[in-house]
C-alpha cells in the first residue's frame, strides 16, 4: 500500500469513527444513565457495556469499506456516488443518537434508523459497483442496524 492509501485508510476511518463520536456526546452521562436506564427495554436489549465495542468495530469497518471504494480514484462517478450515499448514512447515523438520547424521541428516532436501514443498502447496492469487498465489509453493520431497528420500535412500543 503507497502512503497515500494509507492516508486515506486512515482518513476514512477517522471520518467513520467522527459519527460515533458526534453520537456519543449527544448522548452525554445523563442522557444515558439517567432517562435510559429509567425507560422500559425489551429482555433482549444488550447490557450498555457491549454498544461500545460493536460501534467502534462497525466504524471501523465502514472505514475501510469507504477506503477501498475511495482508492478507485475521485474521477470516477460511480465512486463519487458511493461515497456520496455513505456519507449520507454517516449524517444520519450521527444523527440518531441525539434525537434518541438528546432529545428522548423514540418514535422520531425510529424514522430516523429506518431511514439509515435504507440509505445503507443503497450505499451497499452503489459499493458493489464499485468494489463487492467494501458492500460485504458493510454486511454486519446493515445487520446490527437491523436489530436496532427492532430494540428501537421495541422501545417506542414498551414506551408509548
Amino acid at each position: 500500500m503507497s502512503g497515500k492509501d494509507i492516508l486515506r485508510l486512515i482518513t476514512a476511518c477517522a471520518i467513520s469513527l467522527s459519527a460515533g463520536a458526534i453520537g456519543s456526546l449527544a448522548v452525554g452521562r445523563g442522557g444515558f444513565q439517567s432517562w435510559y436506564a429509567a425507560i422500559e427495554k425489551p429482555s433482549f436489549t444488550p447490557p450498555a457495556w457491549v454498544f461500545g465495542p460493536v460501534w467502534t468495530t462497525l466504524y471501523v469497518l465502514m472505514g475501510v469499506a469507504a477506503f477501498l471504494v475511495w482508492r478507485r480514484g475521485l474521477g470516477s462517478r460511480a465512486v463519487r456516488v458511493a461515497l456520496g450515499w455513505f456519507l449520507g448514512q454517516l449524517v444520519l447515523n450521527a444523527v440518531w443518537s441525539p434525537v434518541f438520547f438528546g432529545w428522548h424521541r423514540i418514535g422520531l428516532a425510529l424514522l430516523v434508523v429506518v431511514l439509515l436501514w435504507a440509505v445503507i443498502v443503497v450505499t451497499m447496492y452503489e459499493f458493489s459497483r464499485v468494489s463487492r469487498a467494501a458492500a460485504a465489509l458493510l454486511a454486519p453493520y446493515l445487520l446490527w442496524v437491523s436489530f436496532a431497528t427492532v430494540l428501537n420500535a421495541s422501545i417506542w412500543w414498551l414506551n408509548r
